[in-house]
């Protein structure tokens, strides 16, 4: 992420909060449990120094907890970090916020370089200078972050005509894929994908017309297992390898550019902060040729010409393999950015950090829970179901 995105976004999330579940009423997790299970994935070797960066708020019944833990593991214990909770006095002046983003994050990259290892809990976010430094550190050796999100960033999705459950609900749901998930079955499986899409073509299509082919060549596949070692980090080959994110689930990649070809029907979607409806993008070697819709085309056209080259090209491929956080039948949502068997993103913009040639800063993820994936002549995911694992 570039400085100055880094900085407009953290403004944004500060005059605007992070997330509609604040306030709302909570159920208490099993923090002990949590912990135990977030620390334990780190494994820690004797003597690793570990750091927290939370929001003001939001779990801080976890946050001894984790402490304890670090301890207990024979790491060592380095304390918190708020960042600065959102949203901020009506008078403050934005300007400020954005003066003060990048000295703060420059300052923070000093402060953070004997810290091995670090746990973002829920609230903070890349744009947050801390948060932002610490991504920064990811280069090279054994450094990691545990991507602790929650609700808090947003991490529910609806689908279109159906509502978020309460925040209990999705507590429940997030809980229960932490602590129960099989990681040895998930790992065996993504490694699996991993493998059958090396040579082949893959295909998705949905109900909608959705109908794109690409291939990932010898590209970086990153594998959220939940795997958060230190000797995970040492093979880490781009920078998401070492932002392992809990709950786990999904794999990610940066298609080949030149293979990436067809079209991409949306569903009912905001662009721009505008509702669009029937949009299809058109997609000749990773870039949009053309676009059409029902309604609100003026819209998407505007956020990509707002995002410069990045917002008309393919960004990223990703699957969920978590059967903990599938869809439900009932009620149906998009659990955790869409880490739950058979959950495809087709994402537009910068996938420098996957290893592709795209930058610019532009990000944008799109949810696809009824699609069909197929890897050569074998269907990994029909209908938003997955039937090879």
């Amino acid at each position: 992420m570039s400085l100055m995105r880094a900085m407009v976004l953290v403004v944004a999330l500060l005059l605007g909060g992070t997330g509609a579940a604040r306030g709302q009423a909570r159920l208490p997790l099993d923090w002990p449990a949590v912990a135990r299970k977030v620390v334990g994935w780190l494994a820690l070797l004797p003597g690793e120094r570990v750091l927290l960066v939370a929001h003001p708020g939001m779990f801080e019944e976890l946050v001894p907890h984790l402490r304890y833990e670090v301890m207990a593991a024979g790491g060592v214990d380095l304390g918190v970090v708020d960042v600065l909770a959102g949203p901020v006095p009506a008078s403050w002046d934005p300007a400020v916020l954005r003066g003060g983003s990048g000295p703060a994050r420059r300052a923070y990259r000093e402060a953070f370089a004997a810290v091995d290892a670090a746990v973002m809990l829920p609230g903070a976010v890349p744009a947050h200078p801390a948060y932002a430094a610490m991504q920064d550190l990811l280069t090279d050796g054994s450094r990691r972050v545990v991507h602790f999100h929650w609700l808090e960033n947003g991490s529910a999705f609806p689908i279109a005509g159906q509502p978020l459950p309460l925040p209990d609900r999705i507590d429940a749901v997030y809980q229960r894929a932490l602590l129960e998930t099989d990681y040895d079955a998930l790992a065996a499986t993504q490694r699996r994908f991993e493998d059958a899409m090396r040579d082949a073509e893959i295909r998705v299509t949905t109900p909608a017309g959705t109908d794109l082919r690409f291939q990932i060549g010898l590209r970086p596949v990153n594998r959220q297992d939940g795997d958060a070692s230190s000797a995970r980090a040492e093979r880490a080959v781009v920078l998401i390898d070492r932002e392992i994110e809990l709950p786990a689930g999904a794999i990610r990649v940066a298609p080949l550019e030149e293979t990436v070809n067809g079209a991409v029907a949306f569903p009912p979607s905001q662009w721009n902060g505008r509702p669009v409806s029937g949009l299809v993008l058109r997609f000749e070697e990773g870039r949009v040729t053309d676009m059409d819709a029902d309604s609100g085309v003026e819209f998407a056209a505007a956020e990509m010409q707002a995002a410069g080259e990045a917002g008309r090209r393919f960004r990223e491929f990703a699957l969920g393999f978590n059967p903990l956080l599938a869809v439900p039948e009932e009620q149906p949502w998009v659990p955790y950015y869409g880490y739950g068997a058979g959950v495809v993103r087709l994402s537009l913009g910068d996938n420098s950090e996957l290893g592709g040639r795209v930058t610019g800063g532009y990000v944008r993820w799109n949810f696809f829970a009824d699609a069909t994936v197929t890897v050569g002549n074998t269907v990994w995911v029909r209908d938003g179901k997955l039937v090879m694992d």
